[in-house]
């Protein structure tokens, strides 16, 4: 699934300075999209609900630890 592989890459660059739906547009992707792919990311413990800046989401500590790494 390259929507979802694109979305988290952008949604990790972003660091919370638009809110997820902004982030989605970004790489072309609608709403509907969007939710789904926070809901796998949520489901996959990529990322956290949590109030972030302009975000309602926030990557885990486990996943912030591996991308530095890369």
């Amino acid at each position: 699934m390259g929507n979802k592989k694109r979305y988290y890459k952008a949604f990790i660059e972003n660091n919370g300075l638009l809110n997820e739906i902004e982030v989605g547009r970004k790489v072309g992707l609608d709403e509907n999209e969007t939710m789904k792919i926070v809901s796998q990311l949520l489901q996959e413990h990529k990322i956290k609900y949590m109030e972030h800046k302009a975000s309602n989401y926030s990557l885990t500590k486990k996943c912030k630890k591996r991308n530095k790494i890369r």
